[in-house]
Protein backbone atom coordinates (compact mmCIF):
# COMPACT_ATOMS: atom_id res chain seq x y z
CA UNK A 1 0.00 0.00 0.00
CA UNK A 2 1.03 3.14 -1.40
CA UNK A 3 1.13 6.30 1.19
CA UNK A 4 -0.28 10.07 0.32
CA UNK A 5 3.23 11.30 0.31
CA UNK A 6 5.06 8.23 -2.06
CA UNK A 7 2.34 8.98 -4.34
CA UNK A 8 3.41 12.50 -4.25
CA UNK A 9 6.56 11.84 -4.79
CA UNK A 10 6.25 9.64 -7.66
CA UNK A 11 4.02 12.00 -9.77
CA UNK A 12 6.35 14.90 -9.52
CA UNK A 13 9.61 12.35 -10.95
CA UNK A 14 6.84 11.36 -13.96
CA UNK A 15 6.30 15.16 -14.43
CA UNK A 16 10.04 16.18 -14.36
CA UNK A 17 10.66 13.08 -16.64
CA UNK A 18 7.89 14.42 -18.90
CA UNK A 19 9.37 18.25 -19.32
CA UNK A 20 12.57 16.54 -20.59
CA UNK A 21 10.66 14.80 -23.52
CA UNK A 22 10.44 11.10 -21.99
CA UNK A 23 7.06 9.63 -22.59
CA UNK A 24 4.73 7.41 -20.29
CA UNK A 25 5.54 4.02 -21.86
CA UNK A 26 8.91 4.53 -21.20
CA UNK A 27 8.74 5.62 -17.81
CA UNK A 28 6.02 3.41 -16.76
CA UNK A 29 8.44 0.17 -16.61
CA UNK A 30 10.83 2.44 -15.04
CA UNK A 31 9.05 3.73 -11.92
CA UNK A 32 6.28 0.54 -11.47
CA UNK A 33 3.38 2.15 -11.53
CA UNK A 34 1.30 1.92 -14.88
CA UNK A 35 0.01 5.13 -16.63
CA UNK A 36 -4.00 4.36 -15.58
CA UNK A 37 -2.67 4.32 -11.66
CA UNK A 38 -0.61 7.68 -12.07
CA UNK A 39 -3.74 8.96 -13.55
CA UNK A 40 -6.09 8.02 -10.61
CA UNK A 41 -3.32 9.41 -8.53
CA UNK A 42 -3.63 12.39 -10.26
CA UNK A 43 -7.89 12.63 -9.85
CA UNK A 44 -7.26 12.27 -6.32
CA UNK A 45 -4.99 13.97 -3.88
CA UNK A 46 -6.80 11.94 -1.05
CA UNK A 47 -5.92 8.50 0.07
CA UNK A 48 -9.59 7.14 -0.19
CA UNK A 49 -8.81 3.69 0.49
CA UNK A 50 -9.64 1.74 4.07
CA UNK A 51 -6.47 1.53 6.16
CA UNK A 52 -6.32 -1.53 8.66
CA UNK A 53 -6.96 -0.81 12.12
CA UNK A 54 -4.57 -3.50 13.83
CA UNK A 55 -5.91 -2.59 17.47
CA UNK A 56 -7.19 -5.94 19.32
CA UNK A 57 -9.22 -5.79 23.02
CA UNK A 58 -7.98 -7.96 25.55
CA UNK A 59 -10.05 -9.47 28.08
CA UNK A 60 -7.14 -10.73 29.84
CA UNK A 61 -7.31 -9.96 33.60
CA UNK A 62 -4.62 -7.47 35.39
CA UNK A 63 -2.21 -8.74 37.50
CA UNK A 64 -4.30 -6.76 40.29
CA UNK A 65 -7.69 -8.54 39.18
CA UNK A 66 -5.46 -12.29 39.18
CA UNK A 67 -4.30 -11.87 42.62
CA UNK A 68 -7.83 -10.63 43.97
CA UNK A 69 -8.91 -13.99 42.35
CA UNK A 70 -6.38 -15.94 44.09
CA UNK A 71 -6.96 -13.94 47.49
CA UNK A 72 -10.94 -14.89 47.06
CA UNK A 73 -10.31 -18.55 46.01
CA UNK A 74 -7.98 -19.06 49.16
CA UNK A 75 -10.24 -17.30 51.73
CA UNK A 76 -11.33 -19.19 54.61
CA UNK A 77 -15.06 -19.11 53.36
CA UNK A 78 -13.81 -20.51 49.99
CA UNK A 79 -10.82 -22.19 50.33
CA UNK A 80 -12.81 -26.31 50.07
CA UNK A 81 -14.45 -25.21 47.27
CA UNK A 82 -14.15 -25.70 43.80
CA UNK A 83 -14.87 -22.41 41.29
CA UNK A 84 -18.12 -23.90 39.79
CA UNK A 85 -18.95 -23.20 44.03
CA UNK A 86 -17.38 -19.94 43.93
CA UNK A 87 -18.27 -18.53 41.45
CA UNK A 88 -22.98 -19.02 42.34
CA UNK A 89 -21.62 -18.53 46.17
CA UNK A 90 -20.07 -14.78 44.82
CA UNK A 91 -22.78 -14.12 42.40
CA UNK A 92 -25.35 -14.18 45.26
CA UNK A 93 -23.57 -11.75 46.89
CA UNK A 94 -23.46 -9.31 44.08
CA UNK A 95 -19.82 -9.91 42.96
CA UNK A 96 -18.46 -10.64 39.90
CA UNK A 97 -14.78 -11.20 39.44
CA UNK A 98 -14.24 -13.54 36.62
CA UNK A 99 -16.30 -17.10 34.95
CA UNK A 100 -15.86 -20.26 36.16
CA UNK A 101 -13.70 -21.08 33.44
CA UNK A 102 -10.98 -17.89 34.61
CA UNK A 103 -11.17 -19.31 37.72
CA UNK A 104 -9.88 -22.83 36.99
CA UNK A 105 -7.14 -21.14 34.24
CA UNK A 106 -5.61 -19.01 37.28
CA UNK A 107 -5.88 -21.16 39.69
CA UNK A 108 -4.03 -23.93 37.69
CA UNK A 109 -1.10 -21.41 36.48
CA UNK A 110 -0.56 -20.78 40.02
CA UNK A 111 -0.06 -24.24 40.83
CA UNK A 112 -3.56 -24.28 43.13
CA UNK A 113 -5.47 -26.75 40.63
CA UNK A 114 -5.48 -29.10 42.71
CA UNK A 115 -8.27 -31.32 45.15
CA UNK A 116 -9.08 -28.50 47.44
CA UNK A 117 -11.61 -30.49 49.62
CA UNK A 118 -9.67 -31.40 52.94
CA UNK A 119 -10.97 -35.54 52.36
CA UNK A 120 -9.03 -36.06 49.60
CA UNK A 121 -10.06 -39.22 47.22
CA UNK A 122 -8.73 -42.44 48.37
CA UNK A 123 -5.78 -43.50 46.49
CA UNK A 124 -5.07 -47.64 46.24
CA UNK A 125 -1.55 -48.59 46.35
CA UNK A 126 -0.66 -51.53 43.73
CA UNK A 127 -0.25 -55.06 45.25
CA UNK A 128 2.95 -55.61 46.24
CA UNK A 129 4.70 -57.81 43.46
CA UNK A 130 4.94 -61.51 43.98
CA UNK A 131 7.00 -64.01 42.67
CA UNK A 132 7.32 -67.59 42.61
CA UNK A 133 10.24 -69.71 41.69
CA UNK A 134 8.80 -73.17 42.99
CA UNK A 135 5.47 -74.80 43.39
CA UNK A 136 3.97 -74.28 46.79
CA UNK A 137 4.80 -70.65 47.01
CA UNK A 138 2.22 -68.12 45.23
CA UNK A 139 -1.47 -69.28 45.37
CA UNK A 140 -3.81 -67.40 43.30
CA UNK A 141 -8.24 -67.75 43.85
CA UNK A 142 -11.50 -66.65 43.11
CA UNK A 143 -15.24 -67.70 43.24
CA UNK A 144 -16.94 -67.46 38.96
CA UNK A 145 -20.73 -68.25 38.34
CA UNK A 146 -21.45 -71.23 36.20
CA UNK A 147 -25.84 -70.95 35.16
CA UNK A 148 -28.12 -73.24 36.54
CA UNK A 149 -31.35 -74.46 34.80
CA UNK A 150 -33.42 -71.70 37.02
CA UNK A 151 -32.97 -68.34 35.48
CA UNK A 152 -31.10 -65.80 38.42
CA UNK A 153 -29.95 -68.96 40.55
CA UNK A 154 -26.47 -70.05 40.01
CA UNK A 155 -23.54 -72.53 41.74
CA UNK A 156 -20.26 -70.87 42.55
CA UNK A 157 -16.87 -72.49 41.64
CA UNK A 158 -14.00 -71.91 44.00
CA UNK A 159 -10.92 -72.35 42.19
CA UNK A 160 -7.35 -72.39 43.88
CA UNK A 161 -4.41 -72.40 41.72
CA UNK A 162 -0.79 -72.23 41.96
CA UNK A 163 0.52 -69.66 39.79
CA UNK A 164 4.25 -71.14 39.14
CA UNK A 165 2.91 -74.43 37.63
CA UNK A 166 -0.98 -73.21 36.72
CA UNK A 167 -1.89 -76.53 38.33
CA UNK A 168 -5.31 -76.61 40.23
CA UNK A 169 -4.70 -77.71 43.56
CA UNK A 170 -8.01 -77.39 45.18
CA UNK A 171 -11.54 -76.36 44.14
CA UNK A 172 -15.70 -77.17 45.29
CA UNK A 173 -19.16 -76.12 43.53
CA UNK A 174 -21.34 -74.94 46.42
CA UNK A 175 -24.76 -72.85 46.08
CA UNK A 176 -23.92 -70.15 48.43
CA UNK A 177 -20.40 -67.96 48.64
CA UNK A 178 -19.31 -68.11 51.90
CA UNK A 179 -15.45 -67.40 53.78
CA UNK A 180 -16.37 -70.54 56.14
CA UNK A 181 -16.74 -72.78 53.06
CA UNK A 182 -13.62 -71.15 51.50
CA UNK A 183 -12.14 -71.87 54.14
CA UNK A 184 -12.33 -75.34 54.53
CA UNK A 185 -11.35 -75.67 50.82
CA UNK A 186 -8.01 -73.98 51.78
CA UNK A 187 -7.71 -76.89 54.57
CA UNK A 188 -8.02 -79.34 52.54
CA UNK A 189 -5.21 -78.16 50.33
CA UNK A 190 -2.69 -77.27 52.77
CA UNK A 191 -3.00 -80.96 53.60
CA UNK A 192 -2.64 -82.44 50.79
CA UNK A 193 -0.13 -80.20 49.33
CA UNK A 194 1.92 -80.70 52.76
CA UNK A 195 1.99 -76.49 53.10
CA UNK A 196 4.12 -75.48 55.94
CA UNK A 197 3.84 -72.11 57.86
CA UNK A 198 5.14 -69.18 55.95
CA UNK A 199 5.68 -71.07 52.37
CA UNK A 200 2.94 -69.37 50.99
CA UNK A 201 1.21 -66.52 49.54
CA UNK A 202 -2.62 -66.71 48.85
CA UNK A 203 -3.53 -63.96 46.50
CA UNK A 204 -7.41 -62.93 45.70
CA UNK A 205 -9.52 -60.10 44.95
CA UNK A 206 -11.77 -58.07 48.09
CA UNK A 207 -14.94 -60.23 48.09
CA UNK A 208 -16.47 -60.72 51.24
CA UNK A 209 -15.73 -64.78 51.45
CA UNK A 210 -12.02 -63.82 50.95
CA UNK A 211 -11.89 -60.94 53.20
CA UNK A 212 -14.30 -62.98 55.35
CA UNK A 213 -13.37 -63.60 59.41
CA UNK A 214 -13.49 -66.85 59.08
CA UNK A 215 -11.45 -67.31 56.17
CA UNK A 216 -8.39 -64.86 57.31
CA UNK A 217 -8.09 -66.74 60.72
CA UNK A 218 -8.02 -70.30 58.81
CA UNK A 219 -5.07 -68.79 56.78
CA UNK A 220 -3.24 -67.95 60.08
CA UNK A 221 -3.81 -70.58 61.56
CA UNK A 222 -1.91 -72.46 58.51
CA UNK A 223 0.63 -69.77 58.08
CA UNK A 224 -0.29 -68.27 54.76
CA UNK A 225 -0.08 -64.93 54.12
CA UNK A 226 -3.12 -63.31 52.02
CA UNK A 227 -2.53 -60.56 49.76
CA UNK A 228 -5.49 -58.75 48.04
CA UNK A 229 -6.05 -57.13 44.69
CA UNK A 230 -7.05 -53.17 44.33
CA UNK A 231 -10.91 -52.52 44.46
CA UNK A 232 -12.34 -53.25 40.97
CA UNK A 233 -9.24 -53.72 39.51
CA UNK A 234 -9.34 -57.38 37.41
CA UNK A 235 -6.05 -57.28 36.16
CA UNK A 236 -4.51 -57.76 40.21
CA UNK A 237 -5.25 -61.04 39.92
CA UNK A 238 -4.52 -62.07 36.34
CA UNK A 239 -4.00 -65.85 36.61
CA UNK A 240 -7.57 -66.43 38.05
CA UNK A 241 -9.10 -64.47 35.77
CA UNK A 242 -7.17 -66.29 32.62
CA UNK A 243 -8.24 -69.58 34.18
CA UNK A 244 -11.81 -68.85 34.28
CA UNK A 245 -11.73 -68.03 30.66
CA UNK A 246 -10.36 -71.14 29.80
CA UNK A 247 -12.53 -73.05 31.87
CA UNK A 248 -15.58 -71.64 29.88
CA UNK A 249 -14.18 -71.44 26.16
CA UNK A 250 -12.79 -75.10 26.83
CA UNK A 251 -14.48 -77.10 24.13
CA UNK A 252 -16.04 -79.71 26.72
CA UNK A 253 -17.27 -76.65 28.32
CA UNK A 254 -21.30 -77.96 28.61
CA UNK A 255 -23.61 -75.26 25.99
CA UNK A 256 -26.54 -76.04 28.31
CA UNK A 257 -26.91 -74.75 32.13
CA UNK A 258 -26.10 -77.13 34.89
CA UNK A 259 -29.58 -79.20 36.23
CA UNK A 260 -27.45 -79.34 39.81
CA UNK A 261 -24.45 -79.03 41.85
CA UNK A 262 -23.60 -82.82 41.23
CA UNK A 263 -23.90 -82.04 37.54
CA UNK A 264 -21.79 -79.23 38.17
CA UNK A 265 -18.93 -81.29 39.86
CA UNK A 266 -18.69 -84.08 37.97
CA UNK A 267 -18.04 -82.04 34.88
CA UNK A 268 -15.89 -79.79 37.01
CA UNK A 269 -13.59 -83.04 38.05
CA UNK A 270 -13.50 -84.12 33.99
CA UNK A 271 -12.27 -80.24 33.35
CA UNK A 272 -9.78 -80.08 35.92
CA UNK A 273 -8.52 -83.67 35.45
CA UNK A 274 -7.88 -82.50 31.96
CA UNK A 275 -6.53 -79.02 32.47
CA UNK A 276 -3.94 -80.42 34.85
CA UNK A 277 -2.72 -83.86 33.44
CA UNK A 278 -3.57 -83.26 29.33
CA UNK A 279 -3.30 -79.50 28.38
CA UNK A 280 -0.03 -78.57 27.56
CA UNK A 281 -0.24 -74.99 28.83
CA UNK A 282 1.66 -72.09 26.30
CA UNK A 283 2.80 -69.89 29.18
CA UNK A 284 4.98 -72.80 30.44
CA UNK A 285 6.34 -73.74 27.29
CA UNK A 286 3.84 -76.72 26.69
CA UNK A 287 4.12 -78.82 29.31
CA UNK A 288 0.79 -79.99 32.00
CA UNK A 289 0.25 -78.20 34.83
CA UNK A 290 0.65 -81.40 36.81
CA UNK A 291 4.50 -81.95 35.17
CA UNK A 292 5.03 -78.39 35.77
CA UNK A 293 3.90 -79.04 39.45
CA UNK A 294 6.23 -82.19 40.08
CA UNK A 295 9.26 -79.99 38.85
CA UNK A 296 9.63 -82.22 36.01
CA UNK A 297 9.24 -79.98 32.90
CA UNK A 298 12.83 -78.82 33.00
CA UNK A 299 14.06 -82.47 31.85
CA UNK A 300 11.43 -82.40 29.37
CA UNK A 301 12.05 -79.24 27.89
CA UNK A 302 15.69 -80.22 27.86
CA UNK A 303 14.92 -83.69 26.09
CA UNK A 304 12.80 -81.66 23.60
CA UNK A 305 15.87 -79.55 22.88
CA UNK A 306 18.35 -82.55 22.22
CA UNK A 307 15.57 -84.22 20.02
CA UNK A 308 15.67 -81.06 17.88
CA UNK A 309 19.39 -80.48 17.72
CA UNK A 310 19.75 -84.21 16.57
CA UNK A 311 17.22 -83.75 13.96
CA UNK A 312 19.24 -80.70 12.57
CA UNK A 313 22.69 -82.73 12.80
CA UNK A 314 20.96 -85.34 10.12
CA UNK A 315 19.14 -83.08 7.95
CA UNK A 316 21.15 -79.62 8.84
CA UNK A 317 19.43 -77.76 5.49
CA UNK A 318 15.66 -78.17 6.72
CA UNK A 319 16.72 -75.20 9.51
CA UNK A 320 17.55 -71.98 8.29
CA UNK A 321 19.00 -70.51 11.97
CA UNK A 322 18.43 -72.53 15.02
CA UNK A 323 16.41 -74.58 16.39
CA UNK A 324 13.35 -73.75 18.66
CA UNK A 325 14.66 -72.53 22.11
CA UNK A 326 12.51 -74.28 24.10
CA UNK A 327 13.02 -72.15 27.51
CA UNK A 328 12.71 -73.12 31.31
CA UNK A 329 10.66 -70.17 32.64
CA UNK A 330 12.75 -69.58 36.09
CA UNK A 331 10.40 -67.31 37.29
CA UNK A 332 6.34 -66.21 37.31
CA UNK A 333 5.62 -62.85 38.67
CA UNK A 334 2.25 -61.40 40.00
CA UNK A 335 1.62 -57.86 39.63
CA UNK A 336 5.51 -56.94 38.78
CA UNK A 337 6.61 -53.49 38.44
CA UNK A 338 7.76 -52.23 35.14
CA UNK A 339 11.41 -52.87 35.46
CA UNK A 340 10.97 -56.72 35.77
CA UNK A 341 13.82 -58.40 33.67
CA UNK A 342 15.67 -61.36 33.32
CA UNK A 343 12.02 -64.06 34.03
CA UNK A 344 13.38 -67.38 31.64
CA UNK A 345 16.45 -69.14 32.15
CA UNK A 346 17.38 -71.14 28.69
CA UNK A 347 18.34 -75.19 29.59
CA UNK A 348 21.80 -75.22 29.09
CA UNK A 349 22.20 -78.29 26.34
CA UNK A 350 25.98 -79.48 24.95
CA UNK A 351 25.24 -78.47 21.56
CA UNK A 352 25.28 -81.44 18.67
CA UNK A 353 27.39 -80.63 15.62
CA UNK A 354 26.61 -82.52 11.97
CA UNK A 355 29.66 -84.84 11.01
Amino acid sequence: MSSLVVRREVLKLVDEAKSNGATMRRISPIIGYSTRTLKRWRSSEVDKRTQRNNFKPTNKLSDDEREELIQVANNEEYKNLSPHQIVPKLADKGIYLASEATFYRVLKDNQQLKHRHKAKPATRAKPTPLVATKPNEVYSWDITYLPSTVKGIFFYLYLFMDIYSRKIVGWQIYITQSSSLASEIMKDIAARENIQEGEVTLHSDNGSPMKGATFLSTLQKLGIMPTFSRPSVSDDNPYSESLFRTLKYSAIYPSKPFESVTDARVWTVGFVEWYNNKHCHSAIEFVTPSQRHREEDKDILQARKILYEEAKSKNPLRWSGNTRRWVFIKKVYLNPNKERVNITEDIMVPKLHSS
